[in-house]
């Protein structure tokens, strides 16, 4: 995906950069893979407030994506790639052979027309879904589930991709987006390929408006608060606030938040890069 600059007619439009939305074949999604969404503006059931900077925002509906690739031996033909507001990554709507429709995260090179599979006939090609024990070393992959028909939980977002490096036993070794390398068993699933949008990470809304159309309110620094709302408000003129911690008081920056004791930790060879 292309991204387009803007001629400063505004002060928003000097420092925006947008995606060009050229990869995106068609505005009107299949209306039987969509789902009401509800909007809270982060109140609970009381109407009181419980998660702070959450309100607005445009409307949007749900688009069911199939993260289980579940539809063994039936090929799919790859009718549109639409943009999809509740993720960065684009969407590719699948028509199977036995005519259902699904959606999936469109890898990049996904094209319409191309015809894609999944489980143990498919090849390790873009936007097929194999087991790991049939999918070849060094392979780029995304989509990877962590349990068995769970449905692909890493390497969902815009540009992200894991690696297989090795097989051992009755896991595969994954290099993952973070840098950390972990075993997972060779009966999960992943994608072949690169999600799409790489260029995600270098779009600039160019002014605070965008960011309240996508439903997120301001926020306000630690340290502009008052003691009773923050453990860094209060002080005369402009403090620094102290040692960086969250509203609860758990220290920020460099403190470790994972459990020592947590069962997944015999599955990490190499923890993510700091």
């Amino acid at each position: 995906m292309a991204l387009k600059k803007f001629n400063p007619t505004t002060p928003a439009r000097r420092y925006k950069v947008a995606g060009t939305f050229e990869d995106v074949t068609t505005s009107t999604p299949e209306k039987s893979l969509l789902a009401p969404m509800k909007r809270s503006g982060g109140r609970n059931s009381q109407g009181k407030m419980t998660m702070r900077y959450i309100g607005g925002g445009h409307k949007k509906k749900y688009r069911i994506i199939d993260f289980k690739r579940d539809k063994e031996g039936i090929p799919a033909t790859v009718k549109t790639i639409e943009y999809d507001p509740n993720r960065t990554a684009r969407i590719a709507l699948l028509s199977y052979a036995d005519g259902e429709k699904r959606y999936i995260v469109a890898p990049k090179g996904l094209t319409v027309g191309m015809k894609l599979m999944s489980g143990k006939d498919a090849s390790p090609e873009v936007g097929n879904s194999m087991y790991l024990s049939d999918i070849p070393f060094g392979t780029i992959i995304h989509n990877i589930e962590l349990r068995p028909g769970q449905g692909s939980k890493m390497a969902r977002s815009a540009g992200s991709f894991a690696q297989l490096l090795t097989r051992e036993g009755k896991f595969a070794v994954i290099k993952l987006p973070s840098g950390e390398t972990r075993l997972i068993l060779q009966t999960c699933k992943a994608t072949i390929g690169v999600v799409s949008n790489s260029d995600h990470n270098l779009e600039r809304s160019g002014k605070a408006g965008r960011t309240r159309w996508l439903g997120r309110r301001p926020r306000v620094k630690p340290v502009n608060m008052n003691p009773v709302d923050h453990p860094m408000g209060g002080g005369e003129g402009r403090a620094t606030g102290g040692h960086p911690r969250s509203r609860n008081g758990i220290p920020a920056k460099g403190f470790k938040t994972r459990a020592k004791k947590n069962p997944s930790n015999k599955y990490i060879i190499e923890r993510k890069k700091k």
